[in-house]
């Protein structure tokens, strides 16, 4: 079977239980990976894609519906927060989430992005000793942020314009904030903003200087759509490092996914259904 082919998903009935994504600009990406996923392993479950304008509302249905599992992408991760009922460690320590999973009603919030972030710089050997810029301070960056801290990290910069969260997010783990890169040139780049984004107002734009990129050593871009985004593109063309949110996103949705589910699906599979839903996303 190709990457292209999909299994064939069971007719959903009375007993088919729901997962559902909230983000502000929905893809098809989760939506092909997890009912892949969902085929191939034979679970009777579906999974759609959302955005809202009232998350309290959009929560409470989640909660009263019986929907299964929640994937929460930005600008929600932390406004969600007060919305549950738990919030487990791995979302506790970030106070971010990015996945929440409802027993009969009782709503814990979790945060799958931290374990692959960490994962990713592993993976990729990138070295502890490098200074690092991570732009934004959301959700995401606070996932960064906490990664590169428990991975040995010790010289950083929070990059965010936003002076009371960017600060707020730097100091929390010992490192620095400015509210633009400036003249630095740190040898690794993290992209946590949107910046880059499809359909997004930065969508053809860096989230840094050029020169800044031309000078690291490694970039690490967390937007997974496009699969190439200008901060990739020019990263690769001089030959970098590179980290991509495909990766990230492909990671983070097998941790949801075995949330949801209590599967952990192979690396092959979760491989396969990553590249099935950006064949045709």
């Amino acid at each position: 079977m190709t990457h292209a082919d999909s299994p064939p998903i069971a007719m959903p009935s009375k007993d088919t239980r729901l997962c559902i994504s909230l983000a502000a600009r929905p893809s098809n990406l989760g939506t092909r990976f997890h009912n892949r996923l969902y085929a191939e392993l034979g679970l009777d479950f579906v999974y759609k894609a959302f955005t809202t304008s009232d998350l309290p509302a959009a929560i409470a249905g989640v909660r009263g519906l019986g929907i299964r599992g929640c994937s929460v992408s930005m600008p929600f991760k932390e406004d969600a927060l007060a919305l549950v009922d738990v919030v487990e460690h791995s979302a506790d320590v970030i106070r971010s989430l990015n996945t929440i999973v409802n027993d009969d009603g009782h709503l814990s919030a979790h945060n799958t992005d931290y374990a692959a972030v960490a994962q990713l710089l592993a993976e990729h050997g990138v070295p502890a000793g490098a200074d690092f810029a991570v732009c934004g301070s959301g959700g995401m960056a606070k996932a960064v942020v906490a990664a590169l801290r428990d991975a040995g990290f010790e010289r950083g910069t929070v990059v965010a314009r936003n002076e009371a969260t960017g600060r707020e997010l730097a100091e929390r783990y010992g490192y620095g904030w400015a509210p633009g890169l400036g003249a630095a040139r740190p040898r690794l780049i993290v992209n946590a903003t949107s910046v880059g984004m499809a359909g997004g107002a930065g969508a053809d734009e860096l989230p840094v200087p050029g020169e800044a990129v031309d000078a690291a050593e490694t970039v690490f871009e967390v937007v997974a759509t496009p699969a190439e985004t200008p901060l990739l593109r020019r990263a690769r063309a001089r030959g970098l490092r590179t980290i991509t949110g495909v990766e990230v996103q492909a990671l983070q949705a097998a941790g949801q996914f075995e949330l949801y589910t209590g599967v952990r699906p192979t690396p092959e599979q979760v491989r396969a259904a990553s590249e099935f839903a950006r064949a045709t996303a």
